[in-house]
């Protein structure tokens, strides 16, 4: 498996840009520096992130989501935690 992310991910099972192995890994998502655990979905290339506005559902029970732009910066968490237990 490849040690770099996707340049677009999704959360969602019915998007074109899920990979359910992907998210199994673990890949963590840093926005302009700061590490958010409530990414529904990221670009690198476009630079965004669709983040989860709280516990707030749509009519047809997806999270409502809010669109960020910024810089987007995708890492492995296995990798990250491997880097730490090192030091």
């Amino acid at each position: 498996m490849s040690e770099t992310p996707p340049d677009r991910l999704a959360a969602n099972p019915n998007s074109p840009y899920y990979d359910e192995k992907l998210l199994e890994r673990g890949v963590g998502v840093r926005f302009k520096g700061v590490e958010k655990t409530n990414v529904e979905e990221y670009c690198v290339s476009e630079g965004w992130v669709r983040l989860s506005a709280g516990k707030t559902l749509d009519r047809a029970g997806n999270p409502m989501t809010v669109k960020l732009k910024g810089p987007v910066e995708p890492y492995f968490r296995d990798a990250a935690s491997e880097g730490t237990a090192e030091a």
